[in-house]
C-alpha cells in the first residue's frame, strides 16, 4: 500500500513538474492558473481524439460499402458470365444445326465445290506457267481471288465463276493448239531489252527470229537463249518466222522447254574435242597425220595397181610401172645364164619393194599409239579427279566432271583413231601385197621359162 503511495505521488510530482514547465512557458503564474491551463489541454486532447474515433468509424464505414459493392459487381459478372456461357453453348449448337442442314441442302453440289475448288488450284497453277499465260496475264488474278474464296467455310462460288473458269480452261485448249504471231519485250542474249516480234507455237515453244526463246513464269519474262541447239532445230525457228501459213517442219518441244534445255547443254563436237584436253589434240594431231599419209598410200598403190594390171595384158615392158620395170631388166639381160637372170630380177623386185611399202609402218604405229595416247589420257583424268575430290571433296559431281569428261574423251578419241587407222592399213597393206606377189609370180616365171629356153 505504502508502495502504490509512493508511486502516486511521484507521479503527481512529475505531473507537478511538467504543469509547471508548462505554465512557465504559456505565462502562468500561479498554481490555480497553472490548474485551468491543465484541464484546457485534457479538453482538447479529448475532442481531437473523439474526431479522429469518428474519422475512424467514417472510413470503416465507407470501405465496407466498397466491399459490399465489389460484391455485387462480382455477382453481377459471374452472372453476366454464366448467361454468355449457356448463349455461347446455345449458339455453337445452333451451327452444329445450321452446318448439317447447309450439308442436307448442298447434297451433290458439295462435290461439285470440292472439284471446283481442286480444278481451280490445278489450273492457276498450269496456267502460271503456260506460254498462254503471256498473252492472257489477268487470268491468274481471277484465279486467285476464286481460291481465296471458295478457302472460306461461308463462301461459294456463284454461277458466273463456275462459267468464268470453264471458259478459261476452254480457251486454254483452244490456244494449245494455235501458232499466234504478237510483239513482246525479250531479254536479249547481251542482257539487253528489245520489243520484237515472237511466235508462240500452242504452248510448247516460243521463238524470234534469233532462234528459241524461254519463258520465265516467275519472273512474267520472256529471255533468248544463251546456247541455241543445233543447226536443224535452229533453222526450223526461222522458217517459222518466214511461213505465212500452211504446212511446216518445227522442232516442237512436248516437254515444255525440258528436252529443249537438254539440247542446249548437249556438249558440241567442238566442246568435247576441249574436253580432251592436250592429250586429245595430241591423238587428233597423230590421226590426221596417218589419215593423210593413209589416204596417199591408197590412192599412189591404186594407181600402181592399175598400171601392173595393165602391163600384163601387154607384151612390152613400160617403165612408168613397178612390174614395168622389172620386166625392163629382164629384157636388159636376156643373154646371161639363168642364175644371173634370177639375181637381176630379184634385185629390180627388191628396188622396187621401199616405194610399194613406204608409210605402211608409220600408219601401223599410228594404229598401235593412238589407243596407248588414250589410255594416257584416261589416266591423267583420272589423277585429275583424285586432286579435286582431295581438295573439295566428293559432295558435288561438278567438280569431278572435267577429269572425267577428259578420261572418257582421250578413250574415245584414241580409239576413233586407232579403228579406221587399223582398216586403212589392212586396205593399203594389202594393195602393196598384191603388187609384191604380182612381182615375184612373174619374176619366177620369167626365171623358169628362160631355164627351159637355155635347156
Amino acid at each position: 500500500m505504502k508502495r502504490i503511495t509512493l508511486i502516486i505521488a511521484a507521479g503527481l510530482l512529475s505531473l507537478g513538474f511538467v504543469a509547471t514547465a508548462s505554465a512557465q512557458d504559456d505565462g502562468a503564474r500561479s498554481m490555480g492558473e497553472l490548474l485551468r491551463l491543465i484541464e484546457q489541454g485534457q479538453a482538447r486532447d479529448s475532442q481531437e481524439n473523439r474526431k479522429r474515433e469518428a474519422a475512424f468509424a467514417q472510413d470503416k464505414n465507407k470501405q465496407q460499402s466498397l466491399l459490399n459493392q465489389a460484391r455485387a459487381e462480382r455477382t453481377r459478372a459471374e452472372n453476366t458470365s454464366a448467361s454468355l456461357e449457356q448463349q455461347f453453348e446455345e449458339n455453337q449448337q445452333r451451327i452444329i444445326t445450321a452446318r448439317q442442314a447447309l450439308d442436307e441442302r448442298l447434297g451433290a453440289l458439295k462435290e461439285l465445290f470440292g472439284v471446283l475448288q481442286t480444278v481451280s488450284g490445278d489450273a492457276q497453277g498450269r496456267f502460271g506457267a503456260s506460254l498462254t499465260n503471256i498473252e492472257f496475264p489477268d487470268r491468274s488474278q481471277f484465279l486467285f481471288d476464286l481460291g481465296a474464296k471458295m478457302a472460306g467455310a461461308s463462301s461459294l462460288a456463284s454461277i458466273e465463276d463456275i462459267e468464268t473458269l470453264w471458259a478459261m480452261l476452254q480457251r486454254e485448249i483452244v490456244e494449245t493448239g494455235k501458232v499466234t504471231r504478237f510483239n513482246h519485250l525479250v531479254t536479249k542474249a547481251d542482257g539487253q531489252q528489245e520489243e520484237l516480234e515472237v511466235v508462240r507455237v500452242g504452248a510448247f515453244n516460243i521463238v524470234s527470229e534469233n532462234g528459241y526463246l524461254e519463258y520465265d513464269a516467275n519472273e512474267k519474262s520472256i529471255a533468248e537463249l544463251l546456247r541455241q541447239p543445233e543447226g536443224r532445230y535452229a533453222s526450223t525457228a526461222g522458217d517459222m518466222m518466214d511461213a505465212e501459213g500452211g504446212v511446216l517442219h518445227f522442232g516442237i518441244d512436248v516437254t515444255k522447254g525440258g528436252i529443249l534445255g537438254l539440247l542446249v547443254e548437249t556438249p558440241t563436237i567442238k566442246d568435247r574435242i576441249e574436253q580432251g584436253g592436250i592429250v586429245g589434240y595430241c591423238i587428233i594431231a597423230l590421226g590426221i597425220i596417218g589419215l593423210i599419209i593413209a589416204v596417199l598410200r591408197w590412192f599412189a598403190l591404186g594407181n600402181d595397181s592399175r598400171k601392173v594390171t595393165a602391163q600384163l595384158k601387154r607384151d612390152t615392158a613400160s617403165t612408168d610401172n613397178p612390174l614395168g620395170r622389172v620386166l625392163a631388166a629382164y629384157e636388159s639381160n636376156k643373154g646371161a645364164d639363168t642364175e644371173t637372170i634370177e639375181l637381176k630380177l630379184s634385185e629390180a623386185a627388191l628396188k622396187e619393194m621401199p616405194a610399194l611399202t613406204k608409210g605402211l609402218l608409220f600408219i601401223k604405229v599410228v594404229a598401235a599409239v593412238a589407243p596407248l595416247m588414250g589410255l594416257l589420257g584416261t589416266v591423267t583424268g583420272m589423277i585429275k579427279t583424285f586432286q579435286v575430290i582431295t581438295l573439295y571433296g566428293a559432295g558435288d559431281p561438278k567438280m569431278m566432271a572435267g577429269g572425267i569428261s577428259q578420261a572418257l574423251m582421250t578413250t574415245v578419241l584414241g580409239l576413233c583413231v586407232a579403228i579406221p587407222m587399223v582398216l586403212l592399213h589392212t586396205v593399203v597393206s594389202g594393195q602393196s601385197r598384191k603388187i609384191v606377189n604380182i612381182l615375184q609370180s612373174q619374176s619366177a616365171g620369167l626365171v623358169a621359162q628362160h631355164s627351159e629356153r637355155n635347156e
